[in-house]
């Protein structure tokens, strides 16, 4: 069972070997949307290198990953789940897939530590603590050797 810490904090700031980027299907081209919450500041400081190779990847099923560079973020790679459907809503079934797919690639790369935001509660709509507890109720069904963090988005609040 993995047993993420959850911390408030910067998801950008966390000392992990890959974060991961609640995105969405990969069916709108990347440069169509405008950068907001986890992907917004990713583009901000690590650049459009992810998102360039992501474009290249094509749709993503809902609930599933992909893997791609870090651009100049300080990671070994960003894992990109798509959590929210075409109509930019998550729902239960979307948010537990992510979490598993985001975990298959870090056990199938052997990353020895990963961070998560809260997927699903922004604009997926689910609220950050119903978001929340559908990771966590994902997570414990997982086996993981990975050390695993949950980041709750605070301002100026590091993990």
């Amino acid at each position: 069972m993995v047993m993420p810490r959850v911390l408030d904090g910067d998801l950008l700031d966390q000392d992990v070997e890959v974060i991961v980027n609640a995105w969405n299907r990969n069916i709108i081209p990347w440069w169509l949307l405008v950068p907001q919450g986890v992907s917004g500041a990713i583009k901000r400081r690590g650049g459009y290198g992810p998102f360039l190779e992501l474009g290249r990847l094509g749709p993503i099923p809902l609930g599933g990953a992909v893997l791609t560079s870090a651009g100049r973020l300080p990671y070994q790679a960003i894992i990109h789940v798509a959590g929210i459907s075409m109509l930019w809503r998550a729902s239960r079934k979307s948010i537990k897939g992510a979490v598993a797919s985001a975990m298959s690639l870090v056990h199938g790369h052997q990353f020895r530590s990963v961070a998560f935001p809260v997927i699903g509660a922004g604009t997926g709509g689910f609220g950050e603590d119903g978001a929340l507890q559908l990771m966590l109720d994902a997570f414990a069904t997982l086996d993981s050797a990975a050390e695993v963090t949950v980041v709750r988005y605070r301002r100026g609040r590091r993990g």
